[in-house]
């Protein structure tokens, strides 16, 4: 199929496809597990509808702006940041509405990831007389949507670390006090990801230390509750936790190991805890295993908070996809004090895991860096 670049396509085409791009970030926390997508209907340089997707279940975006531009979008250019869809879903396939409508072209960002289905819009527009033309502004719309892809390609959830520490790379004191590494500022960052993901995931040892309630809590803003999943290979969740008396708020995931003790097991699931059992590895529960099940029930993106053995372990297993490193200005200067991460043993420097495409934001006093795992996106 035809491929435009953002070095070879038309400056008209990537300023109204970095519209869609922002129209389609509106939707970040609502969508999952469907994807984030822009549309923008053009028509002699003027933009005349558009729209994104609102939220699983409703109308896709290239429906929202094709409604808003009315009877004036034949012989218009569609921009959508994904492939229309052309399959029938929660919601009729776009292209009909797209050929409905007289669009003369469309320009689109990526292909559909889902093999099953990728090009099959673009052949049935194309059919129809349709100019469309793929791939404007691709790593862009790529990289918007990432947990989707991954999920969609291979069945996994996304995972996205999240850990705060201080300039000397400690997260807890030697005593486990942690409150509180980071600003205010910082934490509500935390809560925007939890609310933008679709699970918060923290092993059994981060519970029992801090009985935390593992919500997002974005003041008077709407949000959406993650699943709140906990590594927990003895089942040791205690049932006067706050994970456990918050239910009504946001559902709770035990992943334990198939050894793991029935009767326990049963009080819990009687309190409305969904407990999944998965092989264990090394004494503990598969990581890998315990993700193929998030996978296979409708986790898409993951956010992990520690503590440092987890993330230590979901690292050296080449799990995580993206971290989020928070350093508050601040040393603790003990050797006792908990890491930031607690993994493999390496004698080299390197071996040392490279983070790619760093990025570095302020939040008042503490620095937030970013980076992927991965050298590619999916």
């Amino acid at each position: 199929m035809h491929a435009v670049t953002a070095r070879t396509a038309a400056p008209a085409d990537v300023r109204f496809m970095r519209r869609a791009l922002r129209l389609a970030a509106r939707g970040r926390g609502w969508t999952s597990p469907n994807p984030m997508v822009g549309a923008v209907v053009v028509k002699q340089d003027e933009i005349i509808g558009e729209g994104y997707h609102r939220a699983v279940g409703g109308p896709h975006a290239e429906v929202h702006a094709l409604r808003a531009a009315g009877a004036d979008a034949a012989g218009a250019t569609l921009y959508v940041t994904l492939e229309p869809c052309n399959h029938f879903g929660r919601t009729p396939p776009c292209t009909q509405a797209v050929l409905d409508a007289g669009i003369r072209r469309v320009v689109t960002g990526m292909l559909d990831p889902n093999s099953r289905v990728a090009g099959h819009g673009a052949e049935r527009l194309r059919a129809a007389g349709v100019q469309v033309e793929i791939g404007v502004l691709e790593a862009d719309c790529r990289r918007l949507n990432q947990p989707f892809i991954k999920a969609a390609t291979t069945g996994m959830p996304y995972l996205v670390m999240k850990t705060a520490a201080t300039l000397d790379g400690r997260i807890a004191a030697r005593t486990g006090d942690a409150r509180w590494v980071t600003n205010d500022r910082s934490r509500r960052f935390g809560h925007q990801l939890r609310h933008q993901l679709d699970a918060v995931l923290v092993g059994i040892g981060t519970v029992l230390a801090d009985d935390p309630l593992l919500t997002a809590r974005l003041g008077s803003a709407k949000c959406r509750q993650p699943v709140r999943v906990i590594a927990d290979t003895r089942l040791r969740l205690p049932e006067t936790s706050q994970l456990v008396h918050s239910l009504a708020t946001a559902p709770l995931w035990v992943v334990c190991s198939n050894a793991a003790d029935a009767a326990r097991e049963a009080r819990l699931r009687e309190a409305g805890v969904t407990v999944i059992r998965v092989a264990e590895r090394n004494g503990r529960v598969d990581l890998e295993a315990a993700l193929t099940e998030l996978g296979r029930r409708g986790i898409a993106g993951v956010l992990v908070e520690g503590g440092s053995s987890l993330l230590g372990s979901l690292l050296d297993a080449a799990l995580v996809d993206f971290g989020h490193f928070f350093f508050a200005p601040k040393l603790l200067g003990d050797a006792q004090g908990v890491p930031m991460v607690s993994g493999r043993s390496v004698d080299r420097m390197a071996d040392a895991l490279p983070v790619y495409d760093l990025a570095v934001r302020r939040f008042g006093g503490d620095v937030l860096v970013s980076g992927r795992f991965r050298p590619e996106l999916y």
